[in-house]
């Protein structure tokens, strides 16, 4: 085993046996440090559902408010996860070292077993930061209105948040060539549920409308597969930054503001 430390790092172990593990295992979560371990595991869970994880290789993280995840080697969602707040086991075997999180209302078990760790980590991590996030879809909402031309040049408003069978349409519009426009907006990379929404949309408005509505998806990204079937659909992309509606919101509430006083000294 190799042990290692620094200033955040309070113990480092590649390869280590099960039981030098468990050791190190234990003192981080009675410390409530940060813990990341490596490793051969399966899964099990009990709760509102039941769920099953067969051995594999997987990325184990239990945070300093107990909160536990586990990823896979692809995709960014965990795969099973546990929220802070409940009670950590760790146990040891002569073949298995064993994580239990238990959360007590509602009752839900976590158990996690390992018969190899490929490596571990514990870490005592400071993180102080405000955390800023830019631009809601709601937001998102009213830089469109703010500013059509984030959208394209000449796009103009009609509506905001038209009812329709499907549900709500974000922005309703027309092109510099009049046509009808429907904006879908999505603060984060759209996938293909997003591009089936907006068909449902246009779909809804055919018989209102009378004619050909263009279909707007504006997201600052496409997931895989939305590119196609946004063409399939005869639909449209725009890449839309949520920092940039943020910063458009901010410039232009702050120009109202600014035309409210010089309104104001005026009279």
């Amino acid at each position: 085993m190799d042990t290692t430390s620094s200033q955040n790092t309070v113990a480092y172990a590649c390869n280590p046996k099960l039981k030098e593990a468990y050791k190190l295992l234990r003192d981080g979560v009675s410390k409530r440090l940060t813990v990341i371990l490596i490793g051969d595991f399966k899964v099990e869970y009990e709760g509102r559902a039941a769920s099953t994880l067969d051995f594999g290789e997987r990325i184990l993280i239990i945070k300093r408010d107990g909160a536990v995840l586990v990823h896979r080697s692809e995709g960014y969602e965990p795969v099973n996860w546990q929220p802070g707040g409940g009670i950590i086991h760790v146990l040891l075997d002569e073949e298995r070292l064993t994580v239990r999180a238990i959360r007590k209302n509602p009752l839900e078990v976590l158990k996690i077993c390992f018969r190899k760790v490929y490596a571990l980590l514990l870490l005592r991590l400071k993180d102080v930061s405000e955390f800023h996030l830019y631009a809601s879809e709601e937001e998102m909402r009213e830089a469109v209105l703010a500013n059509p031309s984030l959208i394209e040049e000449g796009f103009k408003p009609i509506s905001f948040e038209k009812k329709v069978k499907p549900g709500f349409i974000d922005v309703y519009g027309v092109d510099l060539k009049g046509r009808l426009v429907v904006v879908e907006l999505k603060r984060s990379p759209a996938g293909r549920e997003a591009v089936l929404q907006l068909a449902r949309y246009l779909e809804s408005l055919k018989g209102e409308a009378g004619r050909k509505i263009r279909g707007i998806l504006a997201a600052p990204g496409l997931r895989k597969g939305a590119q196609k079937m946004l063409e399939k659909l005869d639909m449209e992309y725009k890449h839309l930054d949520p920092k940039l509606c943020f910063e458009t919101l901010r410039k232009w509430k702050y120009r109202k503001i600014s035309d409210y006083f010089k309104k104001t000294a005026a009279d």
